[in-house]
């Protein structure tokens, strides 16, 4: 297991692509609200990273259980029954309840995934990650990537693309 939260080959990477992220926001006068599983609040911590950033950053949800998905963002029992935490329902849910409590934000990135080592499957394997972003008075929408490597490696490639996630919303 990595002694370090991020890949080093990605932390400078994360930290410049997290800054760029927050001016974004700012020019698109946009706030952001995370509910996060599977990289435990890792995209918050890297946007409260800078100085200033709560202009822009309402907060960050880690909801890692099911029944935190349920009781603090709203998942139904039936969404993770029928499809599971790590799925495309899942992820949507989660993003459209963080932005149902975070009021004063205008977008919201979710993250579900399976880090590893182990608890993966044929179907859902190790590196799979769900990602869910919504935009208020928007649409939600759901994609899923496979990353390869350990679980450092996985959570800091789920960072990095949940934050790029963001930034396409704001075009």
């Amino acid at each position: 297991m990595s002694a370090s939260l991020l890949t080093s080959d990605l932390s400078a990477e994360l930290i410049q692509r997290s800054a760029t992220l927050l001016e974004a926001l700012r020019r698109a006068e946009a706030k952001l609200v995370t509910a996060e599983s599977c990289t435990g609040g890792l995209v918050a911590a890297l946007l409260t990273h800078h100085a200033g950033s709560s202009d822009v950053t309402e907060g960050g949800l880690v909801t890692y259980s099911n029944s935190m998905k349920q009781s603090v963002l709203g998942v139904q029992a039936d969404t993770l029954q029928q499809f599971g935490a790590v799925s495309a329902e899942t992820v949507r849910e989660m993003a459209s309840g963080a932005l149902g409590i975070a009021q004063d934000a205008t977008h919201s990135v979710s993250i579900s995934g399976i880090a590893g080592p182990g608890g993966g499957s044929a179907e859902k394997p190790v590196g799979l990650v769900w990602f869910g972003t919504a935009v208020r008075g928007g649409d939600v929408r759901a994609e899923a990537r496979i990353f390869k490597g350990d679980r450092t490696a996985v959570r800091s490639q789920a960072a990095l693309y949940a934050l790029a996630l963001v930034a396409q919303r704001l075009d």
